[in-house]
C-alpha cells in the first residue's frame, strides 16, 4: 500500500528521473514516523499531566536507582540540551514538587537532583502505560520487524556520531 512519501518520490521520479530520490523516501518516513510517534506519545503524557521532556528527566532519574537522584551535568549529558536548557526544565520540575535540586556534598562545584516522593510516584505509574502505549503504536509490526527495525536505526545512529553518554552520577 503506497503512502505520502511514495507520491512524493513519484513525483520527483516524473520531474528528475535521472535522480535516484529513494534517500530521500528513507529520511522522509523517518522524519513523518518520528511526528506521528511524538503525537501519539504526546496525548499519553497529557493523561498524566506531563510533557514529553518532564517524562524523560523523570525516567532517567528513576532509572539511574536509589536514591534516584543524578548531577546536573549527568542529566545536561543525557539528554540533547544545553545546561541552561536543563536548568530551566529543573527550575519547572522542582516548582511542580518533582524534583528537589541540592548541592552535592561530595563536589560542592556540583548539584544534585532528586526525585521527590511525588515525582517518583507520578513516573512509576506513568512509566507503565508509556510501554502499553508504546507498544500500541508499533503494534503494525511483527516481533521480528520491530527487532530488525531497532537493529537497523541503531546501525544508523550509530554511523550518524549518536553514542551512549559515559555513565555519571
Amino acid at each position: 500500500m503506497p503512502d505520502a512519501v511514495d507520491r512524493i518520490l513519484a513525483q520527483w521520479q516524473a520531474e528528475r528521473p535521472d535522480l535516484d530520490a529513494s534517500p530521500m523516501g528513507i529520511v522522509g518516513r523517518i522524519k513523518r514516523v518520528g511526528r506521528l510517534l511524538e503525537h501519539g506519545l504526546g496525548e499519553y503524557f497529557a493523561q498524566h499531566d506531563l510533557q514529553s521532556w518532564e517524562f524523560d528527566i523523570l525516567a532517567t532519574l528513576r532509572r539511574s536507582g536509589p536514591p534516584y537522584q543524578l548531577t546536573a551535568g549527568a542529566l545536561v549529558a543525557s539528554s540533547m540540551i544545553t545546561s541552561g536548557a536543563m536548568t530551566n526544565r529543573i527550575d519547572r520540575l522542582t516548582s511542580r514538587g518533582l524534583v528537589t535540586r541540592r548541592v552535592d556534598p561530595g563536589n560542592r562545584r556540583s548539584v544534585l537532583i532528586a526525585l521527590t516522593e511525588e515525582g517518583r510516584t507520578l513516573i512509576d505509574r506513568a512509566v507503565t502505560g508509556h510501554v502499553a502505549n508504546e507498544d500500541r503504536l508499533l503494534a503494525g509490526l511483527s516481533a521480528a520487524q520491530r527487532d530488525q527495525l531497532a537493529d537497523l536505526l541503531r546501525t544508523l545512529a550509530l554511523h550518524l556520531g549518536d553514542e551512549a553518554p559515559a555513565s555519571r552520577t
